[in-house]
C-alpha cells in the first residue's frame, strides 16, 4: 500500500512499544514538530516512536490558490470555517494507513496516540473518532472540530481521552474554536483535558510540559 512520506524518530535505547502520530499545520511539513521530541522528556519506559507525516501539496483557496502542504482546502476563513470535508476525510484515511502500519510493526492500537496541530488537529479528530480499533488518546493543538455535523464515529473510541490546547491570543484559529471543540467532545462522552495558554498560533513551553505529562500518563511502560 502507498503510505504518506514521514519523518520518524525512534526511542533511543529499546524498540518502540508505543507510537505518536502527529500531523502538522498548513504550509508546514513533517519536520515542523521534529524538534519537539527531546523537549518532551518522556520517561525511559515510555518507548515511543514519533511519526510525523508530510501532507500532500495542493492549492489552498483562502491563500489565493497557492500550492502548499495542506491536509485539505480551506474555502472561507470566517469563524465557522468552510473546508473541503472530502479532502479532510481522504487525509484521515491516508493517515489511518500509518496506524495500520504501526500495528503491523507490533504496536497495539491501544498504544497509539493521534495528534494534530491546526489543520492537522481537525484531521486527527476525524481519524481518531472513526477508527475501528481502540486508540490510546487524541491530542488537538490550536485546532477545531471541522466535521462535527456529519462525523460517523466507529464506537471503538467513544470514551477516548482527549487533550485540547489552544492559545488565548490565536489570530489564525480563534480560541473560541478550541473551547468549542473541547465542549463538543465532552458532550460526546470523551474525558477532555482543556488548557489555554497566553500565546498566538504556536506552541509554548508550558504547553509542552502539559503534553509531556499527558503522554507519559498514557504511554508509560507496556500499557
Amino acid at each position: 500500500m502507498t503510505l504518506l512520506p514521514c519523518v520518524e524518530i525512534e526511542p533511543q535505547e529499546q524498540p518502540a512499544n508505543a507510537s505518536v502520530i502527529l500531523l502538522h499545520g498548513i504550509g508546514a511539513d513533517g519536520h515542523d514538530f521534529e524538534p519537539l521530541v527531546p523537549h518532551l522528556k518522556l520517561p525511559r519506559d515510555a518507548r515511543v516512536r514519533f511519526v510525523f507525516p508530510h501532507a500532500p501539496v495542493r492549492p489552498v483557496t483562502v491563500n489565493g490558490g497557492m500550492q502548499m502542504p495542506s491536509w485539505y482546502d480551506i474555502l472561507e476563513m470566517q469563524i465557522d470555517r468552510k473546508v473541503d470535508t472530502g479532502e479532510l476525510r481522504a487525509s484521515a484515511e491516508a493517515v489511518r494507513k500509518l496506524i495500520d502500519r504501526e500495528c503491523e510493526r507490533g504496536i497495539p492500537s491501544e498504544r497509539i496516540i493521534v495528534a494534530g496541530f491546526s489543520q492537522g488537529g481537525a484531521v486527527a479528530i476525524e481519524l481518531a473518532l472513526t477508527h475501528p480499533q481502540p486508540l490510546a488518546g487524541l491530542v488537538v493543538l490550536s485546532s477545531y472540530f471541522a466535521t462535527t455535523e456529519d462525523i460517523e464515529p466507529s464506537g471503538s473510541n467513544d470514551r477516548l481521552p482527549v487533550l485540547v490546547c489552544h492559545g488565548s491570543a490565536d489570530p489564525i484559529v480563534p480560541h473560541v474554536l478550541g473551547e468549542r471543540a473541547a465542549r463538543l467532545l465532552e458532550q460526546r462522552g470523551h474525558p477532555v483535558d482543556y488548557h489555554s495558554f497566553p500565546m498566538e498560533h504556536a506552541v509554548c513551553p508550558q504547553e509542552i510540559e502539559v503534553l509531556s505529562q499527558w503522554l507519559s500518563e498514557r504511554l508509560r511502560g507496556d500499557g
